[in-house]
């Protein structure tokens, strides 16, 4: 069987490398890069990292608006699709690139008349904000998906809730794999400022909406003024507010530049905190044992909020400021269960898909 896969961004080279390990023994595999992330260290660096195959093709089609960013992917895509003429194409996540590749799939003939089927891991997520581009993006990848790969209960209940049951299969939460192979690097791959700094904040923050205007990225910085340390890798889309703004940073606050997956592992399991915009962060967080305060009115991994392992502190940066004067909003107050599996969510996905497909 050969299947194509597309990935674009840094959380889905993370998905995509256990899984492209076992197609690989068993398939054939064609990885698409479209280049929605594209320098060394939201990037490449990943792909050293986890050991991930360097792409078959790279679309390198860089930043631009939502629209132009896809369209220009889509018109990439196509002709590599129709030309490889994969048996299936197998998407990840919730991002754009996720998008035009459900879009084209869906919609390519080949010349004989048949079409790829398109699977989707990491299907049913739903943060029910469609103030979001990534909750569009979900909902139509799962709607013209053949095979929806879940990764909870919840996802599963979603999809049933939009008549898509049929299709979806729980396999658990791919990233456990790849979170688990990063953890056992622990200290070595911990950044030398953070040893320095015990007891330290982990803070991350990409969200247009929370980084793109420099007074908002103030007051959420602002609202971080305490006496603990917080260590903050600053993603290229906030660094460029931060430099052309010149947004003052609170003396507590330390920048470093992005990391690499294995360092943000690290650097997740030796925080006494995380606060995040971020929904993969989210989730390891919980597998590091670590609480978070999530920047949001609400979340897709509404399993974490369970016990106060995450806890939203609203879209205000006053909520912020309110959650981290007060200890008890910051601490979990029940156990952590294994909500996203087993760590063997890989090896459901590459057997979901050989039964999908005779």
């Amino acid at each position: 069987m050969k299947i194509l896969s597309v990935v674009g961004t840094r959380p889905q080279f993370i998905k995509a490398a256990p899984v492209s390990r076992v197609l690989r023994e068993r398939h054939e595999e064609l990885l698409v890069h479209t280049g929605q992330h594209y320098d060394d260290l939201m990037s490449d660096v990943f792909f050293r990292e986890l050991r991930i195959p360097t792409p078959d093709v790279n679309l390198d089609v860089g930043s631009g608006s939502h629209a132009e960013q896809t369209a220009e992917m889509m018109r990439r895509l196509e002709p590599v699709i129709a030309d490889h003429r994969p048996d299936g194409v197998l998407l990840y996540g919730d991002t754009n690139s996720t998008l035009a590749a459900a879009l084209v799939a869906a919609k390519l003939r080949y010349d004989d008349g048949t079409n790829p089927w398109i699977a989707h891991v990491e299907a049913g997520l739903r943060s029910y904000n469609r103030q979001w581009p990534e909750e569009h993006n979900r909902v139509v990848a799962d709607h013209l998906a053949d095979l929806l790969l879940a990764p909870t209960d919840v996802a599963m209940h979603n999809l049933g809730r939009e008549g898509l049951a049929a299709r979806a299969v729980k396999v658990g939460d791919v990233m456990v794999e790849s979170f688990e192979a990063a953890a056992a690097h622990g200290d070595e791959a911990l950044p030398e400022m953070a040893r320095t700094l015990p007891g330290y904040v982990l803070l991350t923050m990409h969200r247009g909406d929370n980084v793109d205007d420099p007074r908002r990225l103030g007051a959420w910085l602002d609202a971080l003024r305490m006496e603990r340390p917080v260590v903050f890798p600053v993603h290229p889309r906030t660094a460029a507010t931060l430099t052309d703004a010149d947004v003052p940073l609170p003396q507590n606050v330390h920048v470093i530049e992005p990391v690499g997956y294995l360092a943000m592992v690290a650097l997740e399991q030796h925080a006494a905190l995380v606060v995040t915009d971020s929904g993969g962060v989210q989730r390891e967080a919980y597998l590091a044992g670590v609480p978070c305060l999530t920047l949001r009115d609400e979340t897709e991994w509404i399993e974490t909020l369970d016990g106060g392992w995450n806890r939203l502190v609203s879209s205000s940066p006053d909520g912020l400021r309110r959650a981290l004067a007060d200890d008890v909003f910051t601490l979990p107050g029940a156990p952590r269960p294994p909500i996203f599996g087993d760590g063997r969510a890989a090896e459901r996905i590459v057997v979901a898909i050989e039964n999908f497909v005779p």
